[in-house]
């Protein structure tokens, strides 16, 4: 639309074209064809004081804030789309982890089965072990819908029809450190965002609009000219020139509604400056919490988790651990890997936080 606005600023008026008769006999007698005197005219509207060129200008004006709006968009779709994906890859790693301790558990659920068969433990702890292996199906069975559900969210983002399509979503969720400074990230919000641009833009567009408004109170010019054909005589040209009287009125409506227009797009950008130093501060404080977040996991309780569960493994085959003790380890693991690929990914929302603060790809 902002393409066909710009077309119809730079028409110009339109040229009329008048045809009249005169001396018609009241009472409809006589011959009407030679008796009539007829009047052909053209005449032209001259617009004043610049009005098409100010017309264009609200035109650009205009297409350019369109162009902006359609940047905000697409920088807001282009977060969302990256939030969805880091969600599938979040729900893919808790699924192979819920799999993984299924296949471990279907293990120790097998080795309990024959110390039982041998006599060497008593049918309650297989019991207690069948039960608990209940809880190990349901995180698959969970973990299976929730990778689903966001699956089918990526694909929807994607456009097209989601249901027909078939993706696959290949990516990590890895830790990557980053450093950033507070005056660099405002610098680059500052001249980035894509809604602070409109909101400049939306000013521009007002000004332009002010500027075509006082023009419109200038009264066009018409110029007009004609033949007047007289029966059975001699026709004349005639000439003539017409302006408007501006005294009532002088477009004073529109143009204090433009004012208004310029106070409101001045507001809305002074509003949306403080907004981005807000929003700055606000994802630069989270991305520093969710950064010390990882931190913690990675001072080796991965590893120590890790460790816990393969030497209660080991020492159960040998027979100087509990089958109870092996759960209990599992479950830890489990908890423990399941919060730290969620503080992973709260890390690279924090990230895309600050990306959609600063709309500037921050990813390395």
């Amino acid at each position: 639309t902002a393409d066909a606005e710009k077309l119809t600023a730079r028409l110009r008026p339109n040229p009329q074209i008048t045809v009249g008769l005169s001396d018609l006999p009241v009472n409809l007698s006589g011959p009407f064809i030679k008796e009539q005197t007829y009047d052909y005219g053209i005449s032209r509207t001259i617009e004043l004081g610049g009005k098409r060129s100010k017309r264009i200008d609200v035109a650009n004006a205009n297409s350019e804030l369109a162009r902006g709006q359609f940047q905000m968009a697409v920088w807001q779709m282009t977060n969302d789309l990256k939030r969805k994906f880091y969600t599938v890859v979040l729900n893919q790693s808790l699924l192979n982890l819920a799999r993984e301790n299924e296949a471990t558990f279907a293990e120790i659920v097998k080795h309990t089965t024959e110390l039982v068969n041998a006599g060497e433990i008593s049918g309650l702890d297989l019991e207690r072990v069948e039960v608990e292996k209940l809880k190990f199906d349901t995180d698959v069975a969970n973990s299976e819908r929730d990778y689903e559900v966001a699956l089918r969210d990526l694909r929807f983002a994607l456009g097209g029809d989601y249901r027909t399509m078939d993706i696959d979503v290949t990516g990590t969720i890895d830790y990557e450190p980053y450093q950033f400074s507070h005056d660099e990230l405002l610098d680059m919000a500052l001249a980035a965002r894509p809604d602070l641009k409109a909101a400049k833009l939306s000013e521009r567009a007002a000004d332009a609009n002010i500027r075509l408004q006082d023009a419109q109170r200038i009264p066009d010019l018409t110029l007009g000219g004609g033949i007047e054909q007289v029966p059975s005589g001699t026709s004349s040209y005639n000439f003539g020139v017409g302006i408007e009287l501006p005294i009532s009125n002088r477009n004073q409506g529109e143009r204090a509604k433009a004012l208004i227009e310029k106070r409101k797009a001045q507001n809305q950008a002074q509003l949306l400056t403080n907004q981005v130093l807000s929003d700055v501060d606000k994802a630069l404080v989270a991305f520093q919490m969710q950064k010390r977040r990882v931190d913690l996991y990675r001072t080796g309780v991965i590893t120590k988790v890790n460790d816990i569960q393969n030497m209660t493994q080991i020492a159960l085959k040998a027979g100087e651990s509990s089958t109870l003790d092996l759960l209990d380890a599992i479950r830890t693991r489990r908890d423990t890997l399941a919060g730290f690929y969620q503080t992973l990914f709260d890390y690279q929302i924090s990230l895309l936080d600050l990306e959609l603060a600063t709309a500037t790809p921050l990813h390395k």
